[in-house]
């Protein structure tokens, strides 16, 4: 599904593509988890394509940089991670274009290479459903599918145009989807399945193109667009199946079609996915242990779950209840850092520099916290999704209400801790802390392991590196005087309080030097002095 214009696929713009996707269904999750009425309205739907989405990319990120092993990886991942009736579903579509373009010739056109990795998407995902349902993300695909089939046929025609060709196609698909299910005609409400398939196509176009395609579901003429509605307007009821089964399993690909043929009997939403040996199967129904007894005959099912839609609410709503009170988790990378957050109240996990924190270690920590409300504080900006996915994971499995404001400094998460009072609104205190930490202009120096370009020209290893606002600003070969360089850029525009930060590496008396030349130079202005005790970077500074 990707290559750049230049005509090839690289390693570097498959994760661009993933990295946007899985950012923009966490933006989008709330909404298509608000449109979720089918097949059970459960309002998930969002949260699993975009934890599905995210094992795919945490996949990838570990497969190294070549582009052959990064592409089953990404395909395993997303098998491994898939979650819920349309998370399975898209884990076979991504599965199927990994493996389309995993098997482009050189020679051959990328814009025919991407329609037919989408022509190869749709048809596995009709062929994993059971009982293939229109108007949903089945439906979108197919649109997709043969408007990049037609978009490829000029012998000129480029893979951006075909992607964009195809992204329309999808919204112009999703728009009309109420016409084609009656559930969502009733709802007044477009297929949440599909609007997730449309923000994945969506973040392609915009890693080929530059562009960001409109947003939200955008209506053939005469259509208007639904809008979204509280799933719990539409309860769950004894029509339908009451339980979702999922497992993975281990069986020979010439057991399958035996397996489909014994559980379509079973109730609906079957899927099965995979290949390889590997196999993620879901279903509805009210048989669960006959639905893992097919698994059984079938090979060995392993990391089974059942979930009792009822259930599944009731028990969200007893958790909330046995929860109280509000928590905060926070990334710290250093000794020093961690013992000031702990003392602020927050419960901390040790990351930093080269050493992200897991998706499992600040879930562990969402739920050390023992509250029903959690805010999550990353403090690095690689640890963002990781916190987003545990956020989102938390919510899920645990009915704990979690938001991560993204803060990519150390120092900006002392600030927004700083402003955090419990007894505030949880929307309240997530907004003040949030632009707390947005005011809080931050700088960093370190020393440059290895040759390079930056903002501010070549540094060679050992040169000094000035951090400002994340990019290197300043380059040089003291720290002290590096580090008064960025003081005075984040003081440029004023300030009341500056915080200095003491690393474990360089002299002991760099941070009060910078404190010294700041009450020198800028009187008026306050300074503060932590030990932090992190590694690589000397000295930490944020002005606010």
């Amino acid at each position: 599904m990707l290559a750049p214009t230049g005509g090839t696929f690289t390693l570097e713009t498959v994760t661009r593509f993933v990295d946007v996707a899985a950012d923009d269904l966490a933006a989008a999750r709330e909404e298509i988890d608000a449109l979720n009425v089918f097949p059970v309205p459960d309002g998930d739907t969002g949260t699993n394509m975009f934890l599905t989405v995210s094992a795919a990319r945490d996949a990838l990120r570990n497969a190294g940089d070549d582009l052959g092993d990064g592409l089953p990886a990404l395909a395993r991942g997303a098998l491994l991670g898939a979650r819920g009736n349309s998370g399975v579903i898209l884990s076979q579509m991504l599965g199927a274009l990994a493996g389309r373009i995993a098997r482009a010739a050189p020679e051959e056109r990328t814009a025919r290479v991407v329609a037919d990795a989408l022509r190869e998407a749709t048809d596995a995902s009709y062929a994993a459903v059971g009982e293939p349902v229109e108007g949903t993300i089945l439906t979108v695909a197919r649109a997709a599918a043969d408007a990049a089939r037609d978009a490829a046929r000029p012998a000129d025609a480029r893979a951006r145009d075909v992607l964009a060709a195809a992204a329309a196609a999808a919204r112009e698909a999703l728009a009309r989807t109420p016409e084609q299910l009656p559930a969502l005609r009733d709802a007044g409400v477009v297929d949440a399945g599909g609007r997730g398939l449309c923000v994945v196509l969506d973040a392609a176009e915009t890693v080929l193109t530059g562009r960001r395609p409109p947003p939200g579901p955008v209506p053939a003429r005469g259509h208007s667009i639904p809008v979204p509605v509280d799933p719990a307007d539409h309860p769950l009821t004894a029509e339908g199946p009451a339980y979702e089964v999922m497992y993975l399993l281990d069986a020979a690909d010439d057991r399958v079609p035996d397996l489909r043929r014994a559980l379509a009997p079973l109730g609906d939403s079957l899927v099965v996915v995979g290949g390889g040996g590997l196999w993620n199967v879901h279903v509805h129904t009210d048989d669960v242990g006959a639905a893992i007894e097919a698994g059984i005959r079938a090979g060995r099912p392993h990391r089974v779950q059942v979930t009792h839609f009822a259930e599944q609410l009731a028990a969200h709503r007893r958790r909330a209840e046995a929860r109280s009170g509000r928590g905060v988790v926070a990334v710290a990378a250093g000794p020093g850092l961690a013992a000031l957050f702990a003392e602020a109240g927050a419960e901390v996990v040790e990351g930093g520099p080269g050493r992200r924190p897991s998706t499992q270690q600040v879930l562990d920590a969402i739920l050390a916290t023992r509250a029903g409300e959690v805010i999550v504080l990353p403090n690095d900006g690689d640890s963002v999704a990781v916190a987003e996915v545990a956020a989102r994971t938390a919510e899920v499995d645990a009915g704990i209400r979690v938001t991560v404001i993204p803060t990519r400094a150390q120092v900006q998460g002392l600030a927004a801790l700083a402003v955090h009072e419990p007894g505030r609104t949880f929307d309240h205190d997530v907004l003040e802390m949030t632009a707390t930490a947005r005011h809080a202009r931050d700088g960093a120096v370190t020393v440059a392991a290895r040759r390079a370009i930056t903002m501010a020209g070549p540094c060679q290893p050992g040169d000094v590196l000035g951090v400002v606002a994340g990019d290197f600003a300043v380059v040089g070969d003291d720290l002290a005087t590096v580090a008064v360089e960025v003081l005075d850029r984040l003081l440029a525009g004023g300030g009341e309080l500056v915080t200095v930060v003491r690393g474990a590496d360089g002299p002991a008396d760099l941070a009060e030097r910078c404190a010294a030349w700041v009450e020198e130079h800028h009187p008026h202005v306050d300074v503060v002095l932590y030990d932090g005790g992190q590694e690589r970077y000397p000295v930490l500074v944020a002005v606010e």
